[in-house]
């Protein structure tokens, strides 16, 4: 049996299972301060009635330091999120309930779900992108999560800002980057709105979908991928999803020859497979990989 901690910026959805087909409990917990937090997800898996687990994965907002070597593997690092900046996280959990921990990213937990059971299904190499009250990316790269010197941070890519647009950055660290201008908070910002609330119509939805399409150009070129998948709260509004298509087509400009781009194909830039739960089940996987044992043993807290 096994446990999976979605940790968002908003709430932390805990889970118990071994996959979609499988999972015996869930609950949604708010994302307060990190001890009452932490508190109430250990008390999720401590709960009298659940079998025990036998290993945990954390998918995390981030940054995060998943350096096995590190000092502060676990930890949540320079997160604009208030009051988690170098919170424990993953050790904390682990230590808590004596078990071995997968700690990643919750996009490239996410991107793992979609691989293992969701719409990635075959692909050795594609892109999951969240649009919500952050924007991030989880990138399988020949068929490896992509983490590198400590992990991508696919919501900070510079995008042009479009004449008219004057709305300031959301984002503390950049006036420029994706994030800031595009993300949940950014369209609540700029129209006065929360995006849930606006109508198909609206001007919100090309201005959006205008950046979310640079900043996924700048993917595509970089990193080649077989599918774009986008998940998040944003991403509910289905009307986007052409639009996005559309404008990517547009910025490519027929540089990258490819039917499933010229054709603006749902096979190439799609919701998840897996939809919301894309993120828990991701927990659940990176916690399969580590009982595996395809994890450094120095994640086994």
């Amino acid at each position: 049996m096994l446990g999976g901690v979605e940790a968002g910026g908003t709430k932390f959805v805990c889970a118990i299972g071994t996959g979609p087909q499988d999972l015996r409990a869930q609950a949604q917990i708010e994302t307060t301060t990190p001890e009452e937090t932490i508190a109430r997800t250990i008390g999720f898996f401590t709960a009298t009635g659940f079998d025990p687990i036998e290993a945990l994965g954390v998918a995390s907002f981030g940054p995060i330091d998943r350096d096995p070597a590190s000092a502060t593997w676990g930890r949540i690092t320079s997160t604009p999120k208030a009051g988690w900046a170098q919170a424990d996280l993953a050790a904390a959990l682990g230590k808590a309930l004596g078990v071995p921990v997968g700690f990643d990213t919750d996009v490239n937990g996410a991107a793992l779900a979609e691989h293992r059971w969701g719409s990635a299904r075959g692909l050795s190499t594609f892109i999951y992108v969240t649009v919500g009250t952050g924007i991030g990316g989880g990138a399988m790269v020949e068929g490896r999560l992509l983490h590198g010197l400590m992990h991508p941070e696919m919501g900070h890519v510079r995008v042009t800002r479009r004449p008219g647009d004057h709305l300031s950055s959301v984002c503390p660290f950049h006036s420029w980057c994706l994030e800031g201008l595009a993300s949940g908070p950014a369209i609540e910002a700029r129209w006065g709105a929360r995006a849930e609330t606006l109508p198909l119509d609206h001007p919100a939805w090309r201005l959006e979908a205008d950046y979310l399409a640079q900043g996924l150009a700048n993917l595509v070129c970089t990193l080649s991928p077989e599918r774009i998948v986008l998940g998040g709260g944003v991403m509910k509004q289905v009307q986007l999803f052409p639009l996005v298509r559309r404008e990517l087509r547009r910025m490519l400009n027929g540089y990258i020859e490819s039917d499933l781009i010229e054709g603006e194909s749902e096979a190439f830039v799609g919701p998840p497979g897996l939809g919301g739960r894309a993120g828990a089940l991701g927990a659940i996987a990176l916690a399969e990989r580590v009982l595996g044992g395809s994890q450094n043993p120095a994640h086994r807290v």
